[in-house]
Parts: C-alpha cells; sequence; structure tokens
C-alpha cells in the first residue's frame, strides 16, 4: 500500500490521531493506570478473582489462647452443690463442676457450705474464698488438700 493511502497520513492532522481523547496515548491513561491503580475500582473484579486477599489484614491471633465456654461464679456454688450431691448427710463431699460442664470458677459472691471443688480452671479470690470457710480447691492450677 502506497503510504500516501495510510490511515496514519490522513490522521496526521487530527488532534488525537486515532487514539481517543483520554491520556493521547502518551502515558497510562489509556491502560487504567500504573501498577495497583484501580484495584478498588475499575479492576475490582480481578481483584477478586486474582488476588481475594489483597486488601485487609490478618487476623490477630493470641498466642496463649485459653478458651473458657462454661463459667459459674462461687455465689451459684450452694445450689449446684445441693441439686447435684445426692448424700448431703456426710461433710465435704467432693463437687465436679468438669462432669456439668463448667470450665472456670470465678469467685463473685459468698460460699457458705464447705465443700471440696473440682473444676478445671478457678480464678485466685474463688480459691481465697473457698479455703476461708474450710473448703478445698482439686484443679489443674491449684492443687490443695
Amino acid at each position: 500500500m502506497a503510504t500516501r493511502l495510510r490511515k496514519s497520513r490522513r490522521q496526521r492532522g487530527t488532534r488525537y490521531c486515532g487514539w481517543g481523547q483520554i491520556g493521547q496515548h502518551r502515558q497510562s491513561g489509556s491502560r487504567g493506570g500504573v501498577g495497583q491503580a484501580g484495584k478498588h475500582k475499575h479492576f475490582w473484579i480481578r481483584t477478586v478473582i486474582e488476588e481475594p486477599d489483597h486488601f485487609g489484614h490478618p487476623k490477630s491471633k493470641s498466642h496463649h489462647k485459653i478458651n473458657v465456654k462454661k463459667w459459674a461464679n462461687l455465689r451459684d456454688l450452694d445450689l449446684l452443690y445441693f441439686k447435684n450431691i445426692k448424700n448431703q448427710s456426710t461433710e465435704n463431699q467432693t463437687l465436679d463442676l468438669t462432669t456439668l460442664g463448667i470450665n472456670k470458677l470465678l469467685g463473685g459472691g459468698q460460699v457458705t457450705t464447705k465443700m471440696t471443688v473440682k473444676v478445671e480452671q478457678i480464678s485466685r479470690r474463688a480459691v481465697e474464698k473457698i479455703k476461708a470457710i474450710g473448703g478445698n480447691v482439686i484443679s489443674n492450677e491449684h492443687s490443695s488438700e
């Protein structure tokens, strides 16, 4: 084809020479930006498909996570004792809270019955209050008879 009939020769007097108004084929406007541009805007679908974890941050994880699912206070201990101990005539029977599904015993309230409490975890205040009335605690953290 002759040079004088080529498209570029016909477009020489026009402003954009067939490249359109945006960017004028000079910089990065014709490809939607440089680098990570447009990931939250016009390249969102590409971001979701190719890099779904691009935005946000990883969840913070505790190195020493102790999962306490169920707990009870000292104020509930007397009721649990009389409901679950069949023979109340003998002194100082053991109340096993782990069989009742209670993971931790907290020190809220007061306890009036002298008993031995068996539980996985127990707070320091609960231990003090149980020992103050003459009871005992059996747990992973504290063991006293």
